[in-house]
């Protein structure tokens, strides 16, 4: 097949159309912004996405599918109350929301009805943001080539997060209205309400951040989840394993933490050579076990006692 030649474009995401194929030759349309769903080659022809996404790019989307979940327990577990029963069942109607946001996402995109999609691979950070790189040929005019050249790495996760959010609206205030007998009516509704915060938030984070959320989410969640577990065994006094085991609820959360770390390290080999990035999963437990080994140097009123006797 024969191409026809014109002028190159201007711009690093401007691209020509193909209008039609005449006989064995390509011709093109004026250059210009690529249709969604597409995005330029090396000649600066629009070329439609039929690839797949890579391993880590599912991780990435995998990454913020956990978003609103992690933020929805930590919400209900946080406004629920210690002696609340309604907790367990609000955790796992979350979880059913985000998993039937999550499917009906896959379905609705390209391919529609498969749950599989098509996706332009991501080459570089530039790739996120395509506005600005839009070109000014006479430093007066600009050519717009605003597109979505990581399809649909970008907007699948707003389609997604307003499903997300569709799902709680309907579900979750007739489950807490029946089963929240415990909380006081003031107290019902707060993890419904923290939602409506923390979606606009994480919103607007994926569409000021998505392309350094794609390259940093790996190093995020072992740095977020390696704090939070400090925090947490801090908080609730664990000094020994005889302390995890105490509560089947702090056993729950050390589990989850060591998931997120599995997840971070995973993310960060990207499953390119399991041989030699699998033996690495066995430092999930380090951390947990670091504290434990560690916490009763660290009390500080034994500091404090050993500080006063010295003196």
């Amino acid at each position: 097949m024969t191409v026809d030649i014109q002028p190159a474009c201007l711009g690093l995401y401007c691209g020509r159309t193909v209008q039609y194929i005449n006989a064995s030759t390509e011709i093109y349309g004026d250059c210009g912004v690529c249709p969604r769903g597409q995005r330029t080659d090396g000649d600066k022809i629009c070329r439609e996405c039929t690839g797949s996404p890579g391993h880590y790019d599912w991780l990435y989307l995998g990454f913020m599918a956990m978003l609103p979940l992690i933020l929805h327990w930590f919400f209900i577990e946080w406004y629920s109350g210690k002696k609340s029963s309604s907790a367990l069942f609000q955790h796992l109607t979350a979880l059913f929301e985000c998993s039937v946001a999550a499917i009906v996402t896959l379905l609705v995109s390209d391919p529609v009805g498969f749950l599989y999609i098509r996706s332009c691979k991501v080459v570089m950070l530039s790739d996120w943001y395509t506005m600005l790189y839009n070109p000014s040929p006479d430093y007066i005019t600009t050519v717009h080539c605003t597109h979505e050249a990581v399809y649909p790495l970008y907007t699948i996760v707003f389609i997604y997060y307003a499903f997300c959010l569709v799902l709680m609206m309907l579900l979750r205030p007739l489950l807490v209205k029946k089963i929240a007998c415990g909380l006081g009516k003031s107290d019902r509704f707060k993890s419904i309400y923290a939602a409506l915060y923390f979606f606009p938030i994480l919103t607007l984070l994926q569409a000021v951040g998505g392309g350094l959320l794609y390259y940093a989410f790996p190093y995020i969640i072992l740095v977020l989840s390696l704090v939070t577990l400090a925090v947490y065994m801090s908080a609730s006094e664990v000094e020994s394993f005889k302390d995890l085991l105490v509560r089947k609820k702090r056993l729950v959360v050390l589990s989850s933490h060591w998931l997120l770390h599995a997840y971070g390290i995973i993310s960060i080999s990207k499953l390119e050579r399991l041989g030699q990035d699998l033996p690495l999963l066995a430092l999930v437990p380090a951390p947990a076990l670091f504290y434990l080994l560690t916490a009763k140097y660290t009390e500080p009123s034994r500091i404090l006692s050993e500080g006063a006797n010295g003196h």
